[in-house]
């Protein structure tokens, strides 16, 4: 965890190291001429609004984001609750048949969203659901497949959400101009004149530092969910806990159902 903390300034840290060893060659070269001036805070200026306009539209889908999974396992355990009332009442088999269905479809998702499969396969077992439903008609009321269905249509809702949070990024001028902002800034301050050398490599680097920390931290909140494989990419991942953990859940009732179905059709 406290790797993971760090990841992104460990990620910068050759970026400030290389900063303050061309301000050294700069003043030994004696090319530090250029006179602090009101250029100074009008770029500062800049950098903090393009950095802070950032920030303020990835948290805004990023927050978003951490509810997804939560969302998603929350209605396929709803429909995992439904067949198990099904089973309950009625000792279908087909009850038992759609929670196993629930299980793969639970896996599929956790596969996809771990970078292991593609959105098509688990759009896909959502679609398979609609053979186990039209499998409860003789069994049970209207209104229980139509509550069955609205969950598989919010399912399939949030699956696309979060798809369409992977593909799409922020504004990406807004990088490319808050990247130049912030290079213009460091390289005037490169060339600064400041009495002492050590205030003016402790000035530059931590400008430096932070506006390249901002800059990575925001990269990772606009990509929620980049997963290789169980791997984590960056350093602000949505946790999928809540999925792994999901179907472990489903798998136990399958087979808790199976144990009763077994038991019922023993003689």
């Amino acid at each position: 965890m406290i790797k993971r903390d760090f990841r992104i300034a460990l990620r910068i840290a050759p970026f400030v190291v290389f900063v303050a060893i061309a301000k050294l060659i700069v003043d030994y070269l004696g090319w530090d001429v250029v006179e602090l001036n009101a250029l100074y805070s009008a770029l500062v200026t800049a950098a903090v609004f393009l950095i802070g306009f950032l920030l303020a539209g990835t948290l805004t889908d990023y927050k978003e984001s951490e509810k997804l999974p939560t969302e998603i396992a929350a209605r396929i355990e709803t429909i995992a609750d439904e067949c198990e009332i099904l089973f309950a009442d009625k000792s279908a088999p087909e009850a038992r048949a759609c929670l196993d269905h629930l299980q793969r479809l639970a896996k599929q998702i956790n596969d996809w969203l771990h970078g292991r499969e593609k959105v098509d396969l688990a759009l896909g077992s959502l679609r398979e659901l609609n053979a186990d439903f039209l499998a409860f008609e003789p069994l049970t009321q209207p209104n229980f497949i139509v509550r069955l269905k609205q969950e598989q249509s919010a399912i399939r809702l949030l699956v696309l959400r979060i798809n369409t949070i992977r593909e799409t990024s922020f504004v990406g001028s807004a990088y490319v101009i808050a990247e130049l902002t912030s290079a213009l800034l460091i390289g005037s301050l490169m060339f600064a004149n400041i009495p002492q050398l050590g205030a003016e490599i402790f000035l530059l680097t931590m400008v430096a530092f932070v506006l390249a920390y901002m800059i990575a931290l925001i990269k990772d909140l606009d990509e929620p969910f980049e997963y290789d494989g169980a791997k984590r990419r960056g350093s602000a991942e949505i946790s999928l806990t809540v999925l792994v953990d999901l179907e472990q859940r489903i798998a136990e009732r399958s087979r808790t159902l199976g144990d009763l179905q077994a038991r019922v059709s023993a003689p």
